[in-house]
Formats: structure tokens, sequence, C-alpha cells
């Protein structure tokens, strides 16, 4: 959690299901926004790629239940592929 809680430090090792879903929502676009340069997707890919999953059967709730992972981790990954072959590469 980022921000502190009557003078207490944030909590740096909260399981994810232990944050609130606005905290955890922060995590996850901040940790894509901090990927390297040479590992991210660009962002025209990245919007494709999340394009596609928003039109898959396999979607629920953020998540593939064909691989397990959360899209918008997974489309932010250059190297990453859909399970189904349905995105384009970079």
């Amino acid at each position: 959690m980022e921000e502190k809680r009557e003078g207490r430090k944030p909590c740096l090792k909260c399981l994810l299901r232990e944050l609130d879903e606005r905290a955890y929502m922060e995590k996850l676009h901040r940790y894509i926004e901090l990927l390297d340069v040479d590992v991210k997707a660009p962002k025209g890919l990245y919007e494709d790629r999340l394009a596609v999953c928003k039109t898959c059967d396999y979607l629920e709730e953020g998540t593939c239940q064909a691989c397990g992972c959360y899209v918008e981790l997974r489309a932010a990954v250059r190297k990453n592929r859909c399970p189904y072959k349905k995105w384009r590469q970079a």
C-alpha cells in the first residue's frame, strides 16, 4: 500500500489479495510503466493486444482463462505471446 497509515511505513510485503482494488491497480500500472524500454511492448502494440483480448472468450476479469495470466501484464512485455497466437508480434 503506497500511502502511510497512522505514521507507519507502507507495507512492502503485501500479497495482492491483501491490497485494496485501487492500490492493486496502481501497482500493476506502475509496474508496466517502469518496464525497461528493451522489454516493454510499444504502446501501439500493447493497445492492439488488449483490444484482441477484449474480444476473446477466454478473458475474464482481466485474467486469461487459457493461460492464467493477467492480460495487461502479458501484453506489456514485447516478447510475450498469446497462447492462441491471436496477437501480432513486434
